[in-house]
């Protein structure tokens, strides 16, 4: 992992099977980083190609290939969590800004706001399509789950995410592939766990430091 002004970057010794609905390369991927791309309200106004920016971003960087993920927090707050459940280890790598918080069947009223939960979640074993598929189930209940116990809410409402949750799921690339990823597999439960214990940490943080900038707003006024 490496943290560079406004740039958070995974990166693995060899190409990873990915699964993601990344702004620039979502579905099935070959890839061997993720990059979250730290962003401003002023850089996405009304009319900006975001998928344009992400690509000219990665192109400076040097990184064109990677996987990206863009978040208004800032990507010095991140949390990183591993689990080892039977021999099988997960890892959740995610950052968490709630500003923008809804509520699943329910839509906010007010203009959208920037913010967003960031996750990536790998497993050091080789997994089937549907195994895949499964995990990404995984990492969404147990950040929902975290969201939830923290009892983060906006206008008054419970929140279970945001409208800009993004996740990625990457596994190593071999012949030996898991068919199972659910809650009763050591690897869903690796992951559930790495994945919560991330999300609730960044979770707090975040609360933390929202708070801290109400403060300061009523403080200045």
């Amino acid at each position: 992992m490496t943290l560079e002004p406004r740039l958070l970057l995974a990166s693995f010794s060899t190409p990873q099977n990915m699964l993601s609905w990344s702004i620039n390369r979502p579905g099935f991927q070959t890839a061997s980083k993720v990059a979250w791309i730290e962003v401003r309200n002023a850089e996405l106004p009304p009319g900006v190609d975001p998928e344009q920016l992400v690509a000219d971003r990665l192109a400076d960087r040097g990184i064109p290939d990677a996987v990206a993920l863009i978040t208004s927090r800032t990507v010095a707050q991140h949390d990183c969590v591993r689990k080892t459940v039977e021999e099988i280890t997960a890892s959740c790598l995610a950052t968490v800004g709630l500003s923008n918080g809804e509520r699943v069947g329910h839509r906010q009223s007010e203009k959208p706001l920037m913010g967003t939960i960031n996750t990536l979640l790998h497993v050091d074993q080789p997994l089937s399509s549907g195994a895949f598929i499964e995990l990404v189930s995984i990492v969404a209940m147990a950040r929902t789950t975290a969201i939830l116990d923290s009892g983060v809410q906006r206008n008054g409402i419970a929140i279970t995410g945001t409208g800009t949750d993004c996740i990625v799921v990457a596994a190593p690339r071999a012949e030996a592939e898991a068919r199972y990823a659910g809650m009763h597999t050591a690897i869903g439960e690796a992951a559930g766990a790495a994945v919560y214990e991330a999300i609730r940490s960044g979770t707090e943080i975040w609360r933390r430091d929202f708070e801290s900038l109400l403060q300061n707003s009523a403080a200045a006024e």
